[in-house]
């Protein structure tokens, strides 16, 4: 029995969009109304993303009961606008559930259910997916619909417009909806725009349109001449009541702006769409956060939401003692103090200035803040030519969506030497949002790039020491500093330091065997080795800070000294930290020191709070700790068996 759904109507009814469409149209207002009250009630208490799903209720609830999905495929762009489509395709129940260890996933995923045609995480996908799918249709000689919805930002990636020109090139049936939640259409437009649409969009204007070229097709030269100047007509009024100019160009017919809140007239548009031949794209106007008046009002902090109260969308915080910073709000500071001192230095980020902590330096200095939009890839070329003039570009992306612009890391940045910083936020495994946004690829892919400069900070104050360093010590080339999500660990913040190119340090001495460790589980390893030492076990802690340049004096130490070396990072194993150590190594003649590489494993790793994700890994302190009894034990056991052996002789 699921507690959320008392006092709903036809809600409980619907277990799929085949429930959905038996119902009269005339139920579809109510429908709405209570699939959103429904979300509301529930991510309020659960937490997850919130506005863009609440925005687009009215358009998944005409789609579903135009289109015949599964069959037909509906391709969601920026997975968190798919709520409301998960719970009209089976998985009402399981709402509560988003986001937390076993449950559904906060963004589209195939393995999830069938309705899900594509999966999306990263922005800007949809149109590139449907055009696949289009073909592949085509090819195999298949009769369904396809439909990319595409918005809350996901127009600002080049990848759409890429997508986009490819479709107008090959003509194939498809419909793209234009989601607009930013109101960049004044609502005084929409009754002319309306008008018109419905008029071009009407059984009447689609029968007209086929007439006039069927009669026009008999009429030789005269008739081409016709053709054209009806097209003229009808683009020009397009092009005085609508924005549709840059799309007819682009090779769509061209459609809206519309009310997307209006679930009756999105309903007969989408039968008269359903009809028409080639890329069609219908442009909508949606409000981010639409019935939750919190989310109207503050559509970017309740985009994505924890625990909040539902009566003022205030979060439900802990009451315990104040927690430490956060790691993003330590890197603005850190980049407001910097730039007070320097003119050169310039923060770009991809639409995420307040997850990075850019948006500090923008209420300071908002000349020296380029929000580029989804546009990753941009944004790195963008900031390899302020480079070649001489300032100082910090590009704070998270790692996640650097991997989108890995290209122009190496050919625009690298291969020129620039001197463009890197800040990766959200490194390492990021909790419930899950595999789509963990940023574990980013030491594996960074330190294979010649020139590149790779650390991770142990805590805050490292952090602070890192930037500063990577502006002003390493400057021959680009430099990255990654961090993780969440809250710093209370170390007092003092003036920025340099730091020794390449140099890491030891935190804790022990004669048992060493642990290396990256970033934030050098935190983890110290705790692992407060436990071992309980137990009689002293093991040497040492914080790796670089994964690129190694420190490799070090490393020789520490290999003369012990005969166990254990490497742990919140990264993939393979090709990470763990690899370089063992690349190092393997090249000394005398080779006899045994590496054990803790890290990622070769998989994806499923969505769960952060603790759980690295208890399962085994990268928490009590892992760790376990980790190292096993290896104790083990060498002992060789041991005794060695001396066993030789004694029988």
């Amino acid at each position: 029995m699921n507690p959320f759904l008392e006092g709903y109507r036809y809600l409980p009814q619907i277990n799929s969009p085949e429930d959905l469409r038996r119902l009269p149209e005339s139920a579809l207002r109510d429908v709405c109304a209570e699939l959103r009250s429904y979300l509301i009630d529930v991510i309020t208490q659960v937490g997850g993303h919130f506005g863009a799903g609440l925005g687009v209720v009215e358009l998944t609830v005409a789609l579903h009961y135009v289109f015949n999905t599964p069959e037909d495929r509906i391709i969601w762009d920026t997975g968190h606008q798919g709520y409301p489509h998960k719970v009209l395709t089976g998985r009402r129940d399981l709402l509560p559930t988003i986001r937390r260890k076993g449950g559904i996933s906060g963004f589209l995923k195939r393995e999830e259910s069938p309705y899900d045609a594509f999966g999306a995480g990263h922005a800007s996908t949809s149109i590139s997916a449907a055009l696949g799918i289009a073909t592949a249709r085509d090819l195999l000689g298949k009769n369904f619909k396809v439909v990319a919805v595409i918005g809350d930002g996901a127009m600002t990636g080049g990848l759409a417009y890429e997508a986009m020109n490819n479709c107008g090139l090959q003509q194939r049936d498809l419909l793209v909806i234009l989601n607009d939640n930013n109101m960049s259409i004044a609502p005084n437009v929409w009754a002319l725009s309306n008008y018109f649409t419905r008029l071009f969009a009407s059984p009447t204007g689609i029968k007209l349109r086929k007439v006039a070229r069927e009669l026009t097709e008999q009429m030789d030269e005269l008739g081409d001449r016709l053709r054209r100047l009806i097209a003229r007509l009808e683009g020009g009024v397009k092009a005085v009541i609508t924005p549709g100019m840059l799309f007819e160009a682009l090779g769509f017919k061209y459609f809206g702006p519309v009310n997307g809140h209006n679930v009756q007239l999105l309903v007969r548009l989408l039968r008269s769409l359903k009809e028409l031949r080639g890329p069609v794209l219908l442009h909508v106007l949606t409000q981010k956060g639409k019935g939750y008046e919190p989310a109207e009002r503050d559509r970017q902090n309740l985009h994505a939401i924890g625990k909040i109260d539902k009566l003022t969308g205030k979060p439900l915080g802990d009451s315990s003692a104040p927690k430490p910073p956060l790691y993003q709000t330590v890197f603005g500071n850190a980049m407001v103090e910097l730039c007070e001192r320097d003119p050169r230095i310039v923060g770009i980020t991809a639409a995420m200035p307040d997850g990075t902590g850019l948006n500090i330096l923008q209420q300071r200095f908002p000349e020296r803040v380029f929000d580029v939009g989804i546009a990753e890839a941009h944004a790195v070329t963008f900031a390899a030519g302020l480079a070649t003039e001489g300032m100082l570009p910090v590009c704070a992306i998270y790692s996640t969506f650097l991997q989108r612009a890995f290209d122009q890391i190496i050919h625009d940045v690298a291969l020129q030497h620039l001197h463009v910083v890197f800040a990766l936020d959200r490194a390492g495994l990021v909790g419930q949002d899950g595999p789509t946004h963990h940023g574990v690829f980013d030491l594996a892919y960074l330190r294979i790039i010649p020139g590149m400069v790779v650390m991770a900070p142990k805590d805050e104050q490292e952090l602070r020491n890192m930037l500063y360093s990577a502006l002003y010590c390493y400057t021959d080339g680009p430099a990255a500093l990654r961090y993780p999500r969440g809250h710093g660990v209370g170390v007092p913040l003092g003036p920025m330091q340099p730091i020794p190119l390449g140099k890491g340090e030891i935190l804790r001495s022990g004669d048992a065997l060493a642990v290396i460790a990256v970033g934030k589980l050098v935190q983890e390893a110290l705790k692992a080795a407060e436990l071992l030492e309980r137990e009689g076990i002293r093991i040497e802690v040492v914080n790796a800070r670089f994964v690129k340049p190694l420190d490799t004096e070090l490393l020789e130490q520490l290999a003369q000294r012990f005969e166990l070396l254990v490497t742990v990072e919140d990264g993939q194993a393979i090709g990470g930290f763990g690899s370089a150590v063992l690349e190092f190594l393997a090249q000394r003649s005398n080779r006899t020191t045994e590496v054990v590489v803790c890290g990622i494993p070769d998989r994806f790793i499923e969505h769960a709070t952060q603790e759980e994700q690295l208890h399962d890994l085994g990268l928490d302190a009590v892992g760790i700790a376990q980790r190292v009894r096993q290896l104790l034990e083990q060498r002992s056991s060789r041991r005794w068996w060695t001396r066993r052996f030789f004694l029988s002789r």
